[in-house]
């Protein structure tokens, strides 16, 4: 026998041997999206096995709640109070941490990439801010960190991002990413109800936490869109430069104005590349209702994607809930499955461009920003006021795009102006703005939403 047939023989039986024994999973956190990792796996164990290659078994439970663990996973993994004991264990392959936030699960993430075990996770606030000391922590120490599940639930926007569309040069991205606002904002459209209204019968279904500020300020939304611009163009994870605006202040009478004009009004994540720099923000925009973005109703999520190749591409699918987010747990953990013995240098990197190939694009700041505006102003019912509205558009360059004028609810001697524009540069119309609120016929504050074509 050569030395070649030898070495393939002791190759296979190796491969025997790994595919024989399946991969250890340590949970930490086993809430709504950890139960529902559990279950999937533990129902699809024999198809998953079959993509992966090998069995994928959570051995290991961490929660603070041991009892409410054991009534979920029973006799089928060790519960424990302790994730820093998942960690230890030298058993695991693979930490997945569903506890959330910036604090605790940071350190546990950063100790579980030292003791050389993978990471998944679904904890896009942590990456938002920290992810460019944990993808670089990953790097140094030939592991994966693995984050579909942080961005859209069951969407596989990630893979799309970082593998799909790899041969393209990404020009913008737009995403109805948060549940929550997007179930509001059909609502307030459908009922012709308040913002305040249609909060609280969202808190009482369940769509909203009796604490709703990171959804509907637009915090959560923010989070995903600074991952998905790292991942689109190539950049460090910067959500501290990120623009975010929430939905608190929308009113019904805009999302009905915008309806009479040809437009809905939905909370979109932003992300555009610019010859200057990259645009990422994140408020209430202004989307022709013929695009396909803004029929996505009740608390389903959707991203367009805009490739040199491909064109536009479309991402549709439930951003939350327990077993979505689990589908999306799981697929990291097949693919880290799959690649658990390669060698690190030709696995895809954590955010698609090689860690020496980031690129030291900035930010735009708001004020650079180029989109079209939506523009409602409370005006005094008099000859001129139009006329010297619109004179201070023409004095910042700004060019008018329609024009509707409308009996306003506030009283007969007043009436409702509402302007679309072209585009132009934020900064313009701020000037604009503050020239406009200082006429005395102006009568209220204006109402100023972004608008963009998606086209």
């Amino acid at each position: 026998m050569t030395t070649r047939s030898v070495a393939a023989e002791t190759h296979v039986a190796q491969r025997r041997d790994v595919e024989a024994n399946p991969i250890q999973v340590g949970l930490l956190g086993i809430g709504t999206v950890g139960s529902g990792t559990f279950q999937v796996l533990q129902r699809n164990q024999a198809e998953i096995r079959r993509r992966a290659g090998r069995g994928i078994q959570i051995t290991m439970v961490a929660d603070l709640d041991t009892a409410r663990a054991k009534a979920i996973v029973g006799d089928a993994a060790q519960v424990v109070n302790d994730a820093r004991a998942v960690i230890a264990n030298p058993a695991i392959d693979i930490v997945v941490e569903l506890i959330g936030g910036y604090g605790i699960a940071k350190a546990l993430v950063l100790e579980a990439i030292a003791a050389g075990k993978h990471v998944v996770t679904a904890n896009k606030a942590l990456l938002a801010v920290h992810g460019t000391e944990i993808f670089e922590a990953a790097r140094a120490r030939g592991v994966i960190v693995a984050f579909e599940a942080a961005v859209a639930g069951g969407i596989p926007i990630i893979k799309a991002l970082r593998e799909g569309l790899t041969a393209n040069r990404i020009d913008w991205v737009a995403g109805i990413i948060n549940g929550t606002t997007n179930f509001i904002l059909s609502e307030m459209r459908a009922k012709g109800l308040d913002f305040g209204a249609v909060l609280k019968q969202a808190q009482d279904l369940g769509y909203a936490e009796a604490d709703p500020t990171f959804d509907i300020e637009g915090i959560d939304a923010a989070h995903k869109a600074t991952i998905m611009s790292a991942i689109a163009f190539g950049i460090p994870v910067q959500f501290d430069k990120a623009y975010v605006e929430g939905i608190t202040a929308l009113q019904a009478a805009d999302i009905r104005y915008a309806e009479q004009l040809g437009y809905r009004i939905k909370l979109l994540g932003i992300m555009r590349r610019r010859p200057s720099g990259i645009e990422l923000r994140v408020h209430p925009t202004l989307i022709p209702s013929q695009r396909l973005i803004a029929n996505v109703e009740g608390a389903m999520n959707a991203v367009v994607v805009q490739g040199d190749a491909v064109g536009t591409t479309l991402y549709y699918g439930k951003g939350a809930g327990s077993e979505p987010t689990a589908s999306a747990v799981i697929a990291d953990l097949v693919d880290i499955t799959r690649l658990h013995t390669a060698d690190p240098d030709h696995r895809v990197p954590h955010l698609a461009f090689q860690p020496g190939e980031l690129a030291a694009t900035p930010i735009l700041p708001i004020d650079e920003v180029v989109t079209a505006f939506y523009l409602r102003l409370v005006v005094a019912d008099k000859a001129g006021v139009l006329a010297r509205i619109t004179g201070i558009l023409a004095d910042n360059d700004i060019s008018i795009d329609a024009v509707l004028q409308r009996e306003s609810a506030e009283g007969e001697k007043q009436t409702d102006l509402i302007i679309l524009t072209h585009d132009t540069v934020e900064g313009r119309m701020k000037a604009a703005l503050a020239q406009m609120q200082a006429l005395p016929t102006v009568l209220a504050p204006i109402v100023r939403i972004r608008k963009e074509e998606l086209s």
